[in-house]
């Protein structure tokens, strides 16, 4: 019973840090929406996302699942799910054509796999230990895959010495999200939970150390940044005040 009570304690503690971490694009879209460009952010991990909300949703439900003993796995995988969307249409809506249609082409594919997951666990399976088991081996696979598309992140990182592309608090929530769900699963002994965050964790800890080596370069560039700039205004100021008239633009 007390097992059962810190258990629940973990899954709310953990719905949190997953609903912190779905929300953290938030201010990365903010800047897409803002400069109308999706710049070099990559749709990738947020497909991956929404393909892992959709399949650990139906794994918590009284469908797969024996009654609602996985609830709050389904009820924060469900917000997921609308965050993953909206953020994936806003994706699309700034990207160009190109990128509209790899954006296409993998949204489809996962959709189209998650029904016949959804149905076959449904039909060719009646049991709810055979459901999960199911269910649970496909979640396990693409939560591997979730979790290790931040390494592409986390390489742009390393070769560009700037962190501007993997925002702190994604890294943050994505670590904090992966220890509860690890306890979770192993206080339920749910392998199909916690086995996936066993990458997780690693996989924040690595993003976390990469934005402490690397955020002071970031930080310096953009002083740099400043710097060209303001030296450029007095250019143009001083440019104006000996010839009377605006300077004309360079030429590359």
């Amino acid at each position: 019973m007390v097992s059962n009570t810190i258990r629940v304690a973990v899954g709310i503690l953990g719905n949190a840090a997953s609903m912190l971490l779905y929300a953290a694009p938030i201010l990365t879209f903010r800047r897409v929406i803002k400069k109308g460009s999706v710049e070099e952010f990559s749709c990738v991990p947020y497909i991956l996302a929404l393909f892992n909300c959709l399949l650990y949703t139906w794994y918590g439900l009284p469908v797969v699942s024996s009654g609602w003993e996985n609830s709050t796995v389904s009820s924060i995988n469900g917000l997921g799910i609308l965050l993953e969307i909206a953020f994936i249409s806003i994706y699309t809506w700034f990207a160009p054509r190109e990128r509209k249609k790899f954006v296409l082409r993998m949204v489809l594919p996962v959709l189209a796999f998650f029904a016949l997951t959804a149905i076959f666990s449904s039909f060719l399976f009646h049991t709810h230990g055979l459901r999960k088991v199911f269910v649970g081996s496909i979640g396990l696979v693409a939560s591997i895959s979730m979790y290790s598309s931040p390494m592409v992140a986390a390489k742009q990182v390393i070769t560009t010495k700037s962190v501007e592309f993997m925002p702190f608090y994604l890294s943050l929530f994505s670590f904090l999200s992966s220890a509860l769900w690890m306890i979770y699963g192993l206080l339920g002994k749910d392998l199909f939970i916690a086995s996936p965050n066993f990458i997780g964790c690693p996989m924040g800890i690595l993003q976390l150390v990469l934005y402490c080596i690397y955020r002071k370069s970031h930080k310096e560039a953009e002083k740099l940044h400043d710097i060209d700039q303001e030296n450029g205004l007095k250019v143009v100021t001083t440019h104006e005040k000996i010839t009377g008239r605006e300077p004309e633009a360079q030429r590359d």
